[in-house]
């Protein structure tokens, strides 16, 4: 039996400022926080490694030589790991990606450094490498239930994406995982800031952009709740989706997610995670 061609190499954003997780990334990186008894990162290599995944590169700015420091060159995890460093000033995802390029073949997979996405990444590379596209965005019906939908998604495309200019029919999210050819990243200028949100919608616009739905919802480490949840689903003690009322749910279809509804859930998942006996 002929063996499957290796995957794609994955580059990781993992260079951000961490801002909304302030003041505990003041002197640790988002990706190094602990989660039951490790950092995020080593958990986060372990999970591509066993979906086939052998070849990353972490983009790194802040703090990255912490980074450098637990990561190595990856043998630990049975990867091969190297790093693209932002530099003098920050990049942004988009411009940290175009930095990362000549490390990374084409075409490539890409993810943040906050997020725990278990999927089938071989169905995902399958897919892109069917499809003309320069990019692939993986997306989630989310129905504003994990974060703001922000996925306008029918008959297996994508109509519309847009972070800050939502409407009612994006019922879909940017799930994190995504894949690229080198040509993507034509228009992005070396060494300039640029968002790759922004790389997206330049694809989508010019009918450049293909899709990948998976039905797993997405973790992340980049909210308070995200990191109590995180830490849950380590320990094995994350309730099932169905108890907290995963899209797709009855209750889900009654009526929209609000603001207020996130807001208050999330309020409400930080105060359960807060010790009593040391409040008292």
């Amino acid at each position: 039996m002929t063996a499957a061609p290796p995957l794609p190499p994955v580059a990781i954003l993992a260079g951000g400022l961490a801002t909304r997780m302030r003041p505990v990334t003041e002197t640790i990186p988002k990706s190094l926080l602990d989660i039951d008894g490790e950092p995020f990162v080593a958990r986060q290599l372990r999970l591509l490694r066993s979906r086939g995944v052998d070849r990353v590169v972490l983009c790194v700015g802040h703090l990255g030589a912490m980074i450098e420091s637990v990561v190595g060159d990856g043998r630990q995890f049975g990867l091969e790991v190297r790093y693209s460093w932002d530099g003098d000033r920050l990049l942004g995802t988009g411009g940290a990606i175009r930095r990362a390029l000549p490390l990374l073949d084409d075409p490539f997979f890409t993810l943040y450094g906050d997020s725990w996405l278990a999927c089938d990444y071989r169905a995902v590379a399958d897919a892109f490498a069917a499809s003309p596209a320069l990019a692939l965005m993986t997306v989630y019906r989310n129905d504003g239930q994990w974060d703001a939908s922000n996925v306008e998604f029918d008959g297996g495309r994508i109509l519309a994406y847009d972070k800050a200019n939502r409407t009612p029919r994006m019922r879909h999210i940017d799930w994190g995982l995504g894949m690229f050819r080198h040509a993507a990243f034509d228009d992005v200028p070396d060494d300039a800031p640029c968002d790759l949100a922004s790389v997206y919608q330049r694809m989508l616009a010019d009918g450049s952009l293909t899709a990948f739905e998976t039905d797993r919802r997405f973790h992340e480490i980049g909210s308070l709740a995200g990191l109590e949840e995180m830490r849950r689903l380590a320990r094995g003690t994350l309730p099932p989706p169905s108890s907290e009322g995963v899209a797709g749910s009855s209750h889900m279809e009654d009526r929209p997610v609000s603001f207020a509804d996130q807001y208050l859930d999330e309020t409400a998942r930080i105060a359960r995670s807060l010790d009593r006996d040391a409040i008292e």
